[in-house]
């Protein structure tokens, strides 16, 4: 799927005549007739609702009542009148309206559907994707003109692990901008436009059972909404996505399973995936074997095979998830269920320690006590983590400072607003002041306000948005494999039931995912739900740096990211040559490959032949 949203101006019809042009794309018009919707979409991936003049499209996976939706579209005298509507949908959907001459758009609040919006000829034109903007950002014409790539925000994304909240959300496209977390963009009937906040995270103060129930309607909605056609799904052993195999089982799904064979024969997620395929008869199940799977960072050394958005957040292992798309493209499948979002919503952030003792100051040290020994925190990080009280543009402010600092090891107890960012050794100076510079004048001159007060909150909410935004641009890179990657837990209903339990409740001693164990019980044997461990693939890590280091050195002989200054090629080769003990020592690996990678592709302009913005020539 891909399209643009057109205002409702006078100068839509100049505008959008580009795009008509070519096989298969489809239009959707205002009540005025002006062009709204352009694009190329399947006929199950767009709900159009119609009252009177108005329109409402959903375009993606979600379950539409028709009657209700056309009876508030009818009741509606303004746009934010439709907000009940969208809090209501299950799926992951763009959601777009014409109403009266004004339009609304919006995705999803995780990310995982976008909205990005850019100025074409004086009006304000919005597209799920940010590279057909750029190119009309820079000539005003919907042509093939080459855009141009904010080199700045490109130094951004060689950040370990993620650039911070907000940030993350800027496209490396100059011309462009993505659409706010919990934010809907208004084109008005002259083509201006604005964002505007309609959605809040909920306050943590729903008691399990009541919080449980939720999670459980919601998942079981949302899974449902994408049960209409053969439904694939991975089946890796791990509670969130063996969960999701039940929940699609439970809503009749036609489900094929696929499991790849971990390379560590001390990792017993096989065993856990082949008892919950017995519990699964009705579904049909594959397994790839470690010898017949591609292994990790294979992706850096296939230039050409790049996509629209930018450099990929899981580019190690697109090889990976692309044998396996085109795998089960062949049983039928457009759709496949993906874990993401379990961990985030239902994992025990470190920060949910920081929110307890502000709320139960003496009730929470005991768990506080048993976490530190858990995790062998040092008792100085410890108790300097829970006393911090600093504001988010602070801690935003402050991470500029820590750039090129050793990342913090295992005994370090991270209790601020984020994870703590770093540069690679790679990076040059120039990038490092870049880089500092940009967080230093966000922090000053935006003064950003955090998703929640709540650390615990907000820090979900931020990591949420982070694996959102990873899932868009892994369907952007494979979208001509024909399989659309989902994930429910990311969906807006499943975030805002996540959100709302307590943080008590998160930190129950002893217990994994407590709170996802409970929602999906009946649902999920018993049996499944005993399990305690969790799978943990560093064999998979070491096997792929291993086994393609010979093509990553060759790409340090003529790397892009040297030719604009951001990364030292010798002090990159010189770290791949070098000996490595653990697993995360190959993390500040990933994001620079994805760089290069993105770079060397057919979607990027090549270094010198194209204008890149903050570059001087």
């Amino acid at each position: 799927m891909d399209f643009v949203v057109l205002p409702d101006s006078p100068a839509t019809p100049a505008v959008a005549e580009p795009l008509t042009r070519g096989p298969d794309v489809r239009v959707v018009h205002h009540a005025s007739g002006r062009p709204w919707l352009v694009g190329r979409w399947a006929d199950d991936e767009l709900a159009l609702v119609t009252a009177g003049p108005r329109r409402l499209a959903v375009l993606g996976r979600s379950t539409v009542d028709r009657h209700r939706v056309e009876r508030a579209l009818a009741e509606a005298r303004t746009l934010d009148q439709l907000d009940g509507v969208a809090r209501s949908l299950p799926g992951c959907f763009h959601l777009v309206a014409s109403v009266d001459g004004w339009t609304r758009a919006q995705g999803s609040l995780s990310t995982a559907r976008q909205i990005f919006y850019a100025d074409v000829g004086g009006v304000t034109v919005a597209a799920d994707g940010p590279h057909r903007l750029a190119r009309w950002a820079d000539t005003g014409r919907g042509d093939d003109a080459t855009p141009a790539v904010d080199r700045d925000l490109l130094a951004l994304r060689l950040l370990t692990p993620a650039p911070p909240w907000p940030l993350s959300l800027r496209p490396v496209w100059s011309g462009v901008s993505a659409l706010g977390v919990g934010c809907r963009l208004e084109l008005s009937p002259g083509g201006s436009a604005r964002e505007v906040r309609w959605w809040w995270p909920p306050e943590p103060d729903a008691p399990p059972e009541e919080a449980a129930g939720h999670i459980r309607r919601a998942l079981l909605a949302c899974v449902g909404a994408r049960t209409r056609a053969i439904l694939s799904a991975d089946l890796s052993g791990g509670l969130d996505s063996t969960s999701l195999c039940f929940l699609a089982d439970a809503a009749g799904a036609d489900l094929v399973t696929h499991h790849w064979s971990p390379v560590d024969r001390a990792n017993d997620d096989t065993e856990w995936a082949e008892r919950a395929a017995r519990h699964l008869p009705a579904a049909r199940h594959y397994v790839t074997a470690v010898q017949d799977g591609p292994t990790w960072y294979e992706t850096p050394a296939t230039a050409g095979a790049g996509h629209e958005e930018g450099p990929l957040p899981w580019a190690r292992n697109r090889a990976h998830m692309r044998r396996l798309l085109s795998s089960v493209a062949t049983d039928g499948s457009r759709c496949h269920l993906l874990g993401v979002g379990g961990d985030e919503l239902f994992g025990v952030l470190p920060t949910a320690l920081w929110s307890l003792v502000r709320s139960h100051p003496l009730g929470s040290l005991p768990r506080i006590h048993r976490f530190r020994a858990l995790n062998r925190w040092t008792l100085t990080s410890t108790v300097r983590g829970l006393a911090d009280g600093a504001s988010f543009a602070a801690w935003l402010r402050s991470t500029a400072d820590r750039l090129t600092e050793p990342a913090p090891g295992p005994g370090d107890a991270l209790l601020g607003w984020g994870w703590e960012p770093r540069l690679p050794p790679w990076a040059t100076a120039d990038a490092v002041d870049t880089v500092r510079r940009l967080l230093r004048d966000t922090a000053e001159r935006e003064r950003p306000r955090p998703h929640h007060r709540d650390r615990a909150q907000h820090q979900t909410l931020d990591i949420v948005v982070q694996s959102g935004g990873a899932l868009r641009q892994l369907n952007a890179a494979l979208q001509d494999v024909g399989v659309t990657c989902e994930a429910p837990f990311l969906d807006d209903r499943v975030v805002e039931a996540a959100l709302s339990v307590r943080i008590a409740d998160r930190l129950v001693s002893g217990d994994f995912k407590p709170v996802l164990r409970r929602a999906v019980r009946g649902i999920v044997p018993e049996e499944i739900l005993a399990r305690r461990s969790k799978g943990e693939f560093s064999a998979e890590a070491f096997q792929g740096i291993r086994r393609n280091r010979g093509d990553l050195l060759d790409l340090c002989d003529d790397l892009r990211l040297s030719r604009l200054g951001l990364v030292d090629p010798d002090a990159l080769r010189t770290a791949l040559l070098g000996p490595k003990t653990q697993s995360r020592q190959l993390v500040p690996y990933e994001n620079t490959l994805a760089c290069e990678s993105w770079l060397r592709s057919a979607a990027a302009p090549a270094p010198g032949t194209a204008s890149l913005a903050g570059e001087t020539p």
